[in-house]
């Protein structure tokens, strides 16, 4: 039996025109990715996103518009699952209250379950495809650029 893994991201922009970007350690695999996570069974993609930003980051989202599910095949970097992404863009409806960080990988709050996160908020045109880790991220990235292009014309 082959298993899929179903993941769902929240893209952040805040006014500055900063996105909200996540840095994590687990099992001893250090990545850069959107804040966002596992669906879990009996659960809505859309609830799933809410409960994964408020686990990892205290934020109350609200979803904006759909950006981008997988269309290629991924494999899992921690088992051997098939991973299916689902991105939004999102809004956070309470005030972002992180300790935002500065510099890549800068874990400085103690490991919740083994996991190391930390935050970060980049400039909208300053991140770039090769700062996030995973291919699923990157490409979504690039269709969350194309909607800002076609907000702008």
């Amino acid at each position: 039996m082959y298993l899929f893994n179903v993941r769902v991201y929240g893209i952040l922009v805040n006014e500055q025109d900063e996105v909200l970007i996540s840095d994590e350690r687990t099992e001893n695999v250090s990545f850069t990715k959107f804040p966002g996570g596992g669906l879990e069974y009996g659960e809505g993609l859309l609830d799933a996103l809410k409960r994964e930003y408020m686990e990892e980051t205290g934020l109350e989202i609200e979803v904006v518009k759909h950006i981008y599910t997988t269309d290629f095949w991924e494999k899992s970097s921690f088992n051997d699952s098939q991973i299916i992404s689902i991105y939004y863009q999102v809004h956070s409806i309470n005030k972002v209250e992180l300790n935002i960080k500065t510099k890549i990988f800068d874990f400085t709050e103690k490991s919740v379950e083994g996991k190391l996160q930390s935050f970060r908020l980049m400039p909208v045109e300053k991140l770039h495809q090769k700062d996030l880790t995973f291919k699923t991220d990157q490409v979504a990235w690039v269709e969350f650029l194309k909607t800002l292009d076609k907000i702008q014309l």
